[in-house]
């Protein structure tokens, strides 16, 4: 245990009766639907092994093609479709709440995909969807991105209610936005499923989490994409789990894998009266 946790929950306290183990998948995700799909659900597998209720995959976790538009050829109309089944029965069958950090979804463009953040309940119901809001752009060197051209963005935040608490959802580039988050008003717990680049997450992706987490005084859960890609485009990794104190709870620098912590609302809200911040905003521009 770090000592930045020690020092939290012995200030703040705990309650161990009332933990919930959640898990984040860290994956390295290729062109072929049907192989990453089989290692997801190995992950899955390995999460509820070791006790997780709620599992988030990472964004493009079911598809990485040698072009950006592959994923057009993919599209799926919402409820149906190979991925969503996936998602629906890897839920049911082992009575989780799964979430798929992207799923390539119709949208009103022949040649644009929403780019869409799906949860599911532990009977296999999709309960909640959120297509990402803020498209990734980059022009530096060699490092050129260019999300606009292959996803139509998405325009609504989206939250909902679960045994875990109230649950913000988010997709990667969308963690460089505050206001995104402040819009959910108060959430429990903040998933965030990425696939930040090499270049951007060596310098930024865990300042973004754990800020994101300081701020909001929520979970956060970041599952994310590892390791150089058949397009070429290599992704940081770093998947992790955050406590609203801003603590590390758990991650993985590097290779596929699992991510695993437990939550506890107790400590959560012992925090947030310790530290009312959330009740000290003046400023409402959001």
């Amino acid at each position: 245990m770090s000592k930045d946790l020690t020092f939290a929950k012995s200030t703040f306290g705990e309650m161990p009766e009332n933990e919930i183990c959640i898990a984040a998948i860290q994956m390295r995700v290729g062109s072929e639907v049907p192989v990453n799909l089989k290692e997801a659900a190995r992950l899955i597998d390995i999460a509820v092994t070791k006790g997780a209720k709620l599992v988030v995959l990472p964004e493009y976790f079911c598809i990485m093609g040698m072009k950006d538009a592959d994923k057009v050829m993919l599209r799926e109309e919402e409820g149906s479709g190979p991925i969503q089944d996936f998602l629906s029965k890897t839920a049911k069958s082992h009575g989780i709440w799964l979430v798929g950090g992207s799923v390539p979804l119709v949208s009103s463009r022949p040649d644009k995909v929403k780019n869409s953040c799906l949860v599911y309940d532990d009977s296999g119901k999709q309960i909640a969807r959120y297509d990402k809001i803020h498209l990734f752009n980059l022009k530096f060197g060699k490092e050129h991105y260019a999300e606009e051209e292959t996803i139509e963005a998405g325009t609504k935040v989206v939250t909902l209610e679960s045994p875990f608490g109230r649950i913000g959802l988010s997709i990667c580039y969308d963690l460089r936005f505050p206001e995104l988050y402040r819009s959910m008003e108060k959430v429990d717990i903040i998933l965030a499923p990425s696939a930040f680049t090499s270049f951007t997450g060596k310098a930024h992706w865990e300042v973004l989490v754990r800020a994101r987490a300081i701020e909001n005084m929520a979970y956060m859960i970041a599952p994310a994409q590892i390791g150089r890609h058949i397009n070429g485009y290599e992704t940081y990794g770093d998947s992790m789990i955050v406590d609203p104190w801003g603590v590390i709870l758990d991650h993985l620098p590097k290779g596929p894998g699992v991510v695993l912590a437990n939550i506890n609302q107790s400590y959560q809200e012992n925090l947030r009266n310790s530290l009312p911040a959330l009740k000290h905003r003046t400023l409402q521009f959001c």
